[in-house]
């Protein structure tokens, strides 16, 4: 009698590759989320500077020389210069993406009740306190700065007509973003905007506060 051959071998179906699976939702949803704090923060290291009251990051300078002139709010006038900032990267070829107009929406919503939040501290400050506030503002806007450019979903507006600028022109970025600042602050101290030690403290501080930062909070790519 013959021997019974055994019954071929199943080979089992690959599992599935749940960590790929994974990977392709949580890095939108990361960037996401990145994106929406850093905007939030970003707001609120506005107000912290405004609060301090030693002078204005520099385009904040120019939105409270608009504010003055004109009676609107902090908030209404921070949304219509993004607008038309948008508008000179027309001619720069730059196109928003989401952060982009995520920029113009939170930071214009959101700016004006964390200005009221400040505005129920005391009035009448120490120089220690509004130092603090200053250097709590610096701080976290270099945060907020590296938080929503590290998540890749578009520039600011200000940023993006930065690097247009650059694009365009070749210019060093040192010189372009340094023309557009000392024009902004300009322009809005002739306005009304506080220019002072924190405009300065602002300036020589935020660069290399998001060139440590920038590296470690950008999400890499797939």
């Amino acid at each position: 009698m013959s021997a019974v051959p055994p019954p071929p071998a199943v080979t089992p179906a690959p599992a599935p590759r749940l960590e790929t699976r994974d990977r392709g939702w949580r890095a939108p949803a990361r960037r996401t989320a990145q994106l929406l704090v850093g905007l939030v923060l970003y707001a609120a290291s506005i107000a912290l500077v405004v609060r301090a009251g030693l002078g204005a990051m520099p385009w904040d300078v120019l939105t409270q020389g608009v504010v003055r002139q004109s009676g609107w709010s902090f908030g209404a006038v921070t949304v219509a210069t993004s607008v038309v900032v948008i508008a000179c990267w027309v001619p720069l070829r730059q196109r928003p993406g989401v952060g982009t107009l995520a920029n113009i929406a939170v930071i214009g919503v959101l700016v004006d009740p964390f200005l009221a939040l400040v505005d129920q501290l005391p009035e009448a400050l120490p120089v220690v306190a509004r130092a603090a506030l200053l250097v709590l503002g610096v701080a976290g806007n270099g945060l907020a700065t590296a938080l929503y450019v590290g998540a890749r979903l578009g520039p600011g507006p200000r940023d993006g007509l930065m690097t247009g600028l650059v694009a365009r022109t070749g210019w060093p970025v040192r010189l372009v973003r340094g023309g557009i600042e000392v024009a902004v602050v300009t322009v809005g101290w002739l306005l009304g905007g506080t220019v002072g030690v924190g405009t300065l403290v602002y300036a020589l501080a935020i660069g290399p506060l998001v060139h440590v930062l920038l590296p470690r909070l950008t999400v890499p790519e797939r």
